[in-house]
């Protein structure tokens, strides 16, 4: 008699452990397909980030706050094979500015980039529409009073370069006095006519030109007038720097123009075009 109760406690011990081992199994299996609130919010959505979603490339500028001169003039272009080029100059102060060339990278959310300072340190812009919020050394949006200072504005190519009058100021990192002559140095891009015209400080010429991509262009043959000035030298220099350049850079209403990764060929200021 003892011995058949002993045997039935042990079946029942038996089938109970069982139980208890189906139903911990069933609950494991049950919240591990169940998605959590926890959960959704660890994980980004790869589809629906900056860098898949924003058209970000392009050039970017703003004056960024300094401490010790007037603002950090900086414009940074963004291509489409991860490179970038970054021209910074210090206001106020005697500086010609730096251009820098590199890879940007992206955080694992897709939503920052990161660009070498010049230092040992690397620079991080959240990316938006549109815009790039230049961020504190701890990868912080930067608040407060001066938070709209520290945006770089996204610009077309239209914006930037087209159909606007930009005046001669350097030129083969010569000063050059802007004056209102009939022989002002200047160039104009013509946006319905994919041409660029303009006087070299003592003759007029025109041509095509083409913008290629985000601070790249490429001039055609320049028709010249052959009238003789006083100045023949700068109007040489102005068409040797047409024939070379092939990108440009635009830092508020600053134009340069670059031979690849050369020291600017000359610098232009924006003036307002009278009808």
């Amino acid at each position: 008699m003892k011995t058949n109760f002993f045997l039935i406690s042990l079946a029942v011990l038996v089938i109970g452990c069982k139980n208890g081992q189906d139903k911990k199994t069933s609950n494991t299996i049950k919240d591990a397909t169940a998605p959590t609130t926890e959960n959704s919010e660890a994980v980004p959505d790869p589809a629906h980030n900056s860098r898949n979603s924003l058209d970000y490339h392009g050039t970017y500028s703003g004056v960024i706050p300094c401490a010790d001169c007037e603002g950090i003039q900086t414009q940074i272009q963004l291509m489409e094979d991860g490179s970038y080029t970054k021209t910074v100059q210090y206001l106020g102060k005697e500086d010609e500015g730096t251009t820098e060339t590199g890879k940007y990278t992206w955080n694992a959310e897709g939503s920052e980039i990161s660009i070498p300072s010049g230092t040992n340190d690397n620079q991080l812009y959240k990316v938006g529409e549109n815009v790039l919020f230049h961020l504190d050394r701890e990868g912080n949006r930067i608040e407060g009073g001066l938070a709209e200072n520290y945006k770089l504005r996204k610009a077309t190519e239209t914006q930037e370069i087209e159909n606007k009058k930009w005046v001669l100021t350097e030129l083969l990192g010569k000063r050059i006095e802007p004056d209102n002559s009939a022989t002002q140095a200047f160039i104009l891009f013509n946006s319905e006519m994919s041409r660029i015209s303009g006087n070299n400080s003592c003759n007029t010429f025109n041509g095509p030109y083409e913008l290629k991509g985000p601070g790249q262009i490429s001039l055609g043959n320049l028709a010249v007038t052959q009238r003789a000035c006083m100045d023949m030298a700068t109007a040489a220099s102005f068409n040797e720097v047409l024939n070379k350049v092939d990108n440009y850079t635009i830092v508020e209403d600053i134009l340069n123009l670059n031979k690849a990764k050369m020291a600017t060929l000359a610098k232009f200021k924006r003036v307002e075009v009278r009808n």
